[in-house]
């Protein structure tokens, strides 16, 4: 087997550095979705029938992205000892597509932001709708005790179920937008992050698979 000499050298070990914190990065993409799926507050909020599912469907999508970019982590830390050009290769390829997908569920998640909002926002509005039911009373009770807010409207429902509770209290179509916003802004820079390092990582594959070619070719 090849050793790379001299700048590459150093190379090879900044590379193994990098898919550590790769590999740790995608620990913490894995802990935020599991933290999403499983946080209290959001749970209670997204759960019922007909409650809406944009939202879980997107954090099971950043749970697997997480548990992908361990895998590849791995295999970039293995490709780096042993100078292996194909795992290398492998490892560039991994990190594109990677890259390439979190672009897209970016875009897809910036685009669809308002929609989440709105559907949660709709689900909390029909669940004051009527009284009488005790399931969808029940639903409303937890979005108020959840986000300090209540009602969304004058109608007569929402005085009602709000009848308790303070003048300056916040209603709650304005509490679900800034919930789920706040939560939403979380994974953006997050995301933003992990994308700076994988630029990183493509680079620094790339360069020491090209010096461990080109010291084979010398030899």
């Amino acid at each position: 087997m090849s050793k790379v000499q001299g700048g590459m050298k150093c190379v090879k070990y900044l590379l193994f550095i990098f898919n550590f914190i790769f590999w740790l990065s995608g620990l913490l993409v894995l802990a935020v979705g599991l933290w999403l799926r499983f946080d209290p507050n959001t749970v209670e909020l997204l759960t019922g029938d007909g409650a809406p599912d944009t939202f879980f469907i997107a954090v099971y999508i950043l749970l697997g992205a997480g548990g992908l970019m361990m895998i590849v982590g791995f295999f970039g830390c293995f490709g780096a000892v042993r100078e292996s050009q194909c795992l290398l290769a492998s490892f560039f390829a991994c990190l594109l597509i990677i890259f390439g997908a979190e672009i897209a569920a970016g875009v897809f998640g910036f685009m669809n932001k308002k929609q989440i909002v709105e559907e949660v926002q709709k689900f909390y509005s029909s669940s004051i709708a009527d009284v009488s039911n005790p399931n969808d009373t029940a639903i409303a009770v937890i979005y108020h005790q959840t986000l300090n807010c209540c009602g969304g409207s004058t109608s007569d429902t929402s005085t009602t179920l709000c009848a308790e509770a303070e003048e300056n209290t916040q209603d709650c179509l304005t509490a679900i937008s800034d919930f789920f916003n706040e939560k939403l802004h979380s994974i953006g820079y997050i995301g933003i992050g992990i994308a700076g390092v994988m630029v990183i990582g493509m680079i620094f594959s790339m360069v020491l698979c090209c010096a461990i070619r080109n010291n084979r070719e010398v030899i």
